[in-house]
């Protein structure tokens, strides 16, 4: 007889939590260094910040996937924003054109890339961090892109 695999005989943990329990009104995001708390609000027609609060445009009744969605697209927008500014600015110091960004979603990406194509991937939550900590990565990256500029004509007469 073949023994069976160990691994399949694990049981899985019933008292496991879901991964979208958190998600809710009054629960708290990293934003820019600091927090934003949830609000659920039907008066809301788009998401939108009012001092430390991210009035989401949903029913109390809101299911806690349409919070995190409503939440994480709001974030990842102003990513996008946030760091499409800086990413500007260090190019302008930089005196060079200012890449294009990109958002990524992977886990284990870094904050910020450059791709094959000239310009830079983002992390969505590097929107977590202070101001001056995204500054700083995008100066690096931007930096550390390769100048693009006039070549020599391969094919001009010498």
């Amino acid at each position: 007889m073949k023994r069976r695999n160990p691994q399949l005989a694990l049981r899985l943990d019933a008292e496991a939590t879901d991964g979208l329990a958190g998600w809710r009104d009054g629960r708290t995001l990293a934003y820019l260094g600091g927090t934003v708390t949830l609000r659920l609000d039907t008066a809301a027609e788009q998401a939108r910040l009012e001092g430390a609060e991210l009035h989401l445009p949903l029913p109390p009744g809101a299911t806690a996937r349409q919070i995190q969605d409503a939440a994480e697209s709001w974030l990842r927008a102003n990513a996008l924003r946030v760091v499409g500014a800086q990413v500007a600015m260090a190019a302008r110091q930089l005196g060079r054109p200012a890449p294009s960004v990109a958002l990524c979603f992977g886990a284990r990406a870094g904050w910020l890339e450059a791709d094959d194509k000239g310009g830079l991937r983002c992390n969505w939550r590097l929107v977590g961090q202070p101001v001056e900590v995204i500054a700083d990565v995008v100066a690096k990256a931007v930096a550390g892109m390769p100048r693009l500029g006039a070549t020599p004509d391969l094919f001009a007469a010498a």
